[in-house]
């Protein structure tokens, strides 16, 4: 890239850091830690490509005023844990969302096509889940127990595994991310054909109903978890594909490093899906009005998290991102 682009792609973000440094008002720290870090990589690029220019002497220069803010103002406050999961995670799907929209949609898509193939032919669900479990289903489903699966097994072995199964398969979903976009896509689409044509089932056994209030007890966590593990995906394979002003090493780097918080801030919502599985979900019979409760307090969990906090945050900070 030119010098003269660099500067005409960076010039407007840097005159802002500019204003904020030289305001009279303190800057809010996570602002300026962002700020530190977006200077970083223009750095990281200026000294690979501009060494001995004056573009590359002011970003350092101004680099080295907010690394002078950033620790004159540093405390340690609170504990690590808190504050990656009430700020590092929420800014970074301030910074994402576009990634997680892209993944909902993808997931939404495979859904449909699970929902649709299983309509018109009543086998599919057997190449998606397999005989032996289609068997099981419609086996419980005339005996009058369509989910007394979630009731049998010990409740902690259930636990263990479930939980681990899903972190392990949002790794997946991330690591895939190696593949571009299309890798992760792919797993997506898995995931979403296997649940469109398994409540398809159902609903083909006229099931769905009670199918739907108590799965979702748990699924809501778990399958948004798994959208949410896409966004980490497509946030790897996107940053070597798309490396802006940055070279693909470090655009790759960083979207590993980000990718990789997400998929580990997801492990909190996989235990509390693994936990509401084996220990909530196996009472069938449960009230609907203590179901719906537990799902609409799961989807407002996930969209006040994932989505409205991070827009909170974003505006509060004044973040702007490319």
């Amino acid at each position: 890239m030119k010098e003269i682009t660099f500067l005409k792609q960076n010039a407007s973000k840097w005159e802002n850091y500019e204003k904020i440094i030289d305001s009279k008002e303190s800057a809010k720290p996570a602002q300026l830690t962002e700020m530190f870090i977006e200077l970083t990589d223009d750095l990281s690029y200026a000294n690979t490509n501009y060494a001995d220019t004056n573009t590359n002497a002011y970003v350092n220069g101004l680099a080295s005023r907010i690394h002078h803010l950033v620790y004159k103002n540093k405390k340690e406050v609170g504990n690590r844990f808190v504050t990656f999961y009430a700020k590092e995670v929420p800014l970074m799907f301030a910074r994402y969302h576009k990634y997680l929209f892209y993944s909902f949609v993808v997931t939404a898509i495979a859904t449909t096509i699970g929902i649709v193939s299983q309509i018109y032919d009543d086998s599919f669900v057997r190449l998606i889940l397999g005989d032996y479990y289609v068997d099981e289903t419609i086996e419980r489903i005339k005996k009058g127990n369509a989910l007394g699966i979630y009731g049998e097994g010990n409740q902690f072995y259930m636990f263990m595994a479930i939980t681990l199964n899903n972190i392990r398969v949002s790794f997946i979903a991330f690591v895939f991310g190696l593949a571009t976009a299309f890798g992760t896509s792919l797993l997506l689409l898995y995931n979403g054909i296997m649940l469109g044509c398994f409540f398809t089932l159902f609903y083909q056994y006229g099931v769905l109903e009670n199918s739907l209030k108590v799965v979702w007890i748990h699924g809501t966590l778990e399958i948004s978890a798994i959208v949410i593990a896409g966004c980490a995906g497509f946030v790897l394979g996107n940053s070597y594909i798309f490396p802006k002003t940055h070279t693909r090493l470090q655009s790759f780097m960083r979207g590993g490093k980000d990718g990789l918080k997400i998929v580990i801030g997801l492990v909190p919502v996989f235990i509390t899906a693994g936990f509401l599985e084996s220990f909530v979900t196996r009472y069938t019979e449960m009230h609907i009005a203590l179901s719906l409760t537990i799902i609409i307090l799961s989807f407002a969990f996930i969209i006040g998290y994932f989505i409205v906090l991070p827009l909170y945050l974003k505006n509060k900070y004044k973040l702007k991102y490319d």
